[in-house]
């Protein structure tokens, strides 16, 4: 059975509300009161100090320390809870794997030594690759190759087509259609408010707004708040 903990969060920040405050009961839920300390990520931005700071405050709110990965005293390769921020996914990705930090979180999380949060570009790094991202390539990281901590991919910030739309450009659905059409992985589109949640061989869609189910040569799947996904996930 996997020992991979994760919350994988679409969005950071709802509208009109502050950092991380829309899943601020699933993060504390979810790391309980075991964890003190949370290893923050920022590199998916290019400003980390005011980024850190951020995340600081957020966490302070509910209760927890946090060290920002480019900050003195941080300890990537021993840390007991990780969140990755969101920004750009290829920086983000670019960046952990020339800092040497991509095989220390996941060997971390894999072997239960840890835990992981990510939002948006962090919720694509966990996956298996970051092929459904929404992100310019403003970077090129040395693989599109990602954590796996999840057997499938993750579209964060899903967004439904709008019959009433005059736009002509494709549609987030069209678009995971065309990565079915390369890539066999099932992916999960999550709307802003969504989150999934992940414990050993559980995986539950968490928030009110819901999501897709996308998979190869299948009809889309719509999805509503507290569906259970495990069967994504190996089971042994």
């Amino acid at each position: 059975m996997s020992l991979v903990r994760a919350l994988l969060i679409s969005n950071s920040t709802m509208h009109g509300e502050a950092f991380l405050e829309h899943c601020q009961a699933e993060v504390c839920d979810f790391l309980g009161k075991q964890v003190k300390t949370v290893t923050f990520i920022p590199f998916a931005l290019a400003d980390w100090d005011g980024y850190a700071a951020k995340a600081t405050d957020a966490f302070k709110r509910m209760g927890y320390q946090c060290i920002s990965a480019h900050e003195a005293g941080a300890n990537v390769a021993e840390a007991e809870a990780y969140f990755v921020g969101g920004g750009n996914t290829f920086r983000l990705l670019k960046a952990l794997y020339e800092r040497n930090m991509f095989d220390s979180i996941k060997c971390r999380v894999e072997s239960g030594a840890a835990v992981y949060m990510g939002a948006s570009a962090g919720t694509n790094v966990a996956t298996l690759s970051i092929r459904t991202t929404n992100d310019m390539p403003i970077v090129y990281p040395p693989s599109f190759d990602a954590l796996g901590l999840v057997p499938f991919n993750i579209n964060p910030h899903y967004v439904d087509p709008d019959p009433s739309s005059k736009h002509m450009g494709e549609t987030r659905e069209k678009r995971i259609q065309e990565f079915h059409e390369e890539n066999a992985a099932p992916v999960v589109g999550i709307r802003e408010g969504a989150m999934l949640r992940v414990d050993g061989g559980s995986l539950v869609l968490k928030g009110k707004t819901g999501g897709v189910l996308c998979r190869q040569n299948q009809a889309l799947e719509q999805l509503a708040g507290g569906t259970d996904l495990s069967f994504l996930l190996p089971q042994t």
